[in-house]
């Protein structure tokens, strides 16, 4: 007898899907060389699915950032994957960092004050990668501290500078000028380190010419995002499917969800969803996201409640209406980006908010099957 599937949807991840967006990014910088982003859960999808596909597909450095996704990622990469820490270290806590071999990024003359001190205390030399401030305002040392740097180089005594570092506002937008600038910013300052590899570029930075210097860091891309607006390289790499819970008809008028903030215009048909905010369902949806069933277009009526969404369903046909039956949220009718632009935000927020509700699908390669397989 087949189990029943308790879960209100299913989350389908595609690691063929972000192997080859790797390598599409890849042919893209070449000879530069693509670092993956792996932060927040790999964008919620998993830091140590994404790490084993990304390591498959010939990935050897790794953004987090922060030391505790580090010092849980570290034994999947093993010590011979670089795994830098993009938010540096909160005080004290350097020794934590270099006994897992992570590589934190500086951000500023203190954190590197700290770091280059357990150097000296170790008698040994600990690796670090160095961010500037280039025109973000962000993190990294702004132009007056990378001067006290490069006119007191004693500061670096003990620290293996292996990345120097700087992040791109606006590389989404290829046209902005803070693109030119920021990079002309950065190769200034780079002049004070020479023969140190750089890295300026993140997945929409990857499409621009002149950016990719040493190594790109690649986000969003990778997961199918688009790196820029309009550019629809990337393969889809997640897809999402909820079911009907309930279905009914109601008249005209008929209120619809909290704060009636929808009333029907016509006879209505809604379906009920089991997806919510609760599940990374943004309420920004309410009354002007969709759904597709069976390739048919369900706009979310009413709000967006905690567990469940309303879907406008009258004009999906019958024979697709009935409980249990598939709702795309995400998939070939509806991509991350679209999602969030329904909902006034970014692909980023979309991926990194999907619940843990949700049934995981995930398709693995067949090198990850055969690494799991020798580890368990």
């Amino acid at each position: 007898m087949q189990p029943v599937d308790t879960a209100g949807a299913v989350l389908r991840i595609d690691l063929d899907a972000l192997a080859e967006n790797y390598r599409i990014i890849q042919r893209q910088v070449a000879p530069a060389t693509v670092a993956g982003v792996v932060k927040a859960d790999g964008y919620g999808l998993g830091a140590d699915i994404v790490a084993e596909t990304l390591m498959d597909a010939g990935c050897r450095h790794f953004f987090v950032a922060h030391l505790s996704e580090a010092v849980a990622l570290k034994p999947v990469l093993g010590q011979e994957i670089s795994l830098f820490i993009l938010n540096g270290l909160q005080p004290g806590a350097e020794r934590d960092c270099a006994a897992i071999g992570a590589i934190p990024v500086l951000n500023s003359l203190d954190q590197l004050g700290r770091w280059a001190m357990l150097a000296r205390e170790r008698g040994q030399s600990l690796p670090a990668a160095l961010q500037v401030d280039s025109g973000m305002s962000r993190l990294g040392l702004p132009p007056e501290e990378v001067a006290i740097l490069a006119a007191e180089p004693e500061r670096l005594e003990g620290v293996d500078l292996r990345l120097l570092m700087s992040h791109l506002a606006c590389a989404d937008h290829p046209d902005a000028a803070s693109n030119a600038t920021q990079s002309a910013n950065f190769e200034a300052l780079s002049q004070h380190f020479p023969g140190v590899p750089r890295s300026l570029a993140n997945s929409g930075g990857s499409f621009l010419k002149g950016r990719h210097f040493d190594i790109v860091r690649a986000g969003i891309a990778l997961y199918g995002g688009a790196p820029q607006e309009g550019l629809h390289l990337m393969r889809p790499v997640v897809a999402l499917e909820a079911r009907i819970i309930q279905l009914r008809n109601v008249p005209t008028g008929a209120a619809v969800g909290y704060g009636v903030a929808h009333r029907c215009k016509r006879p209505t048909q809604i379906a009920t969803i089991a997806v919510g905010y609760a599940d990374g369902w943004p309420r920004h949806l309410s009354n002007s996201g969709s759904a597709f069933i069976a390739g048919h277009r369900a706009p979310i009526v009413g709000r967006v409640s905690m567990d469940s969404i309303t879907l406008d369903v009258t004009d999906v046909p019958d024979m697709f209406l009935y409980p249990g039956a598939p709702v795309e949220l995400l998939g070939p009718h509806q991509t991350v980006d679209q999602v969030a632009a329904d909902a006034g935000t970014i692909s980023y927020e979309i991926l990194t908010q999907l619940g843990h509700r949700y049934r995981r699908d995930i398709q693995r390669t067949a090198a990850i099957r055969h690494r799991r397989s020798m580890t368990a």
